[in-house]
């Protein structure tokens, strides 16, 4: 196991890179979770020879509390907590909301390329750390409808106790650092900035390979 520190997402991908290498060259797509997870992804792409694309999912927050994530919800998938405080109009209008921004998101990021498609491939989901987990499984919900052959997820950091939530809902759960103190995904990366559109833009231009 790792000394519970990465130096940044970079040699983050390439510790990831080493336990996958399994699935170098092979009917495989890297998904990459914006912005953080893309110079993560990017490298993992890059050292196994594959094609990289962006998965979207945002959380939906509490009306009271925005921080505090009652669900999540992706292009075609949703996972909603039970808040009985919370209204259904509310939960309604935030879905259409919060997709109208990522189709717009994937719009700035990839342009007017067609998302690649997933079906009958291995797909490797990759953040730069999973805290609550809540939008890396909604995302998970659909990618599985897409029909996928197999669904890896591969993070950096997670709390322990959330690693047997993934190892259930994934045919492979790689991670690097699982800690019983966790304190925020950034408190294990010595360097982690935030990651700005433009560096997201031009990660994903980088020609990937033919599949």
């Amino acid at each position: 196991m790792y000394n519970e520190m990465l130096k940044d997402r970079i040699e983050a991908g390439l510790l990831l890179s080493e336990k996958l290498k399994k699935y170098k060259n092979s009917n495989t797509i890297v998904l990459a979770v914006p912005r953080g997870g893309v110079p993560v992804a990017a490298v993992i792409a890059k050292s196994l020879q594959l094609p990289l694309d962006i998965v979207l999912s945002k959380k939906i927050g509490h009306p009271y509390n925005k921080e505090f994530a009652i669900g999540a919800v992706s292009m075609d998938s949703m996972i909603i907590d039970e808040h009985p405080d919370v209204p259904q109009e509310y939960i309604e209008t935030e879905i259409v909301r919060l997709r109208k921004l990522m189709r717009e998101k994937y719009e700035i990021y990839m342009g007017n390329r067609t998302p690649l498609d997933i079906k009958g491939k291995n797909v490797i989901v990759v953040d730069d750390g999973i805290a609550t987990g809540n939008t890396a499984l909604v995302s998970i919900n659909m990618l599985r409808k897409r029909n996928s052959a197999k669904i890896i997820v591969a993070v950096p950091v997670i709390p322990y106790d959330t690693v047997p939530v993934f190892e259930k809902n994934t045919d492979e759960f790689v991670y690097l650092i699982a800690s019983k103190n966790f304190r925020g995904v950034g408190g294990f990366y010595e360097d982690f900035n935030q990651v700005a559109d433009d560096e997201v833009i031009k990660l994903l231009s980088v020609e990937s390979p033919i599949e």
